[in-house]
């Protein structure tokens, strides 16, 4: 099975967060961690980033609205 990575350009595009919100859940742990792939570069792997979204979506539908 192949392993894809993402650039923060594409992990900005597909989340809909800001560059700084995604390194603040970085360090807080609330968003996926990223690998270093160069000295000054990080990736994410695409399938943790993919299961990221699919947990806030998760999580919303699952909301049980009080009346």
């Amino acid at each position: 099975m192949k392993t894809s990575l993402l650039r923060l350009p594409e992990v900005i595009k597909r989340t809909g967060k800001s560059r700084s919100s995604i390194y603040a859940g970085i360090n807080d742990g609330t968003f996926v961690t990223p690998i270093k792939i160069g000295p000054r570069s990080i990736a994410f792997v695409e399938k943790e980033v993919d299961g990221w979204i699919q947990n806030r979506i998760t999580e919303s539908r699952s909301v049980v609205e009080v009346s």
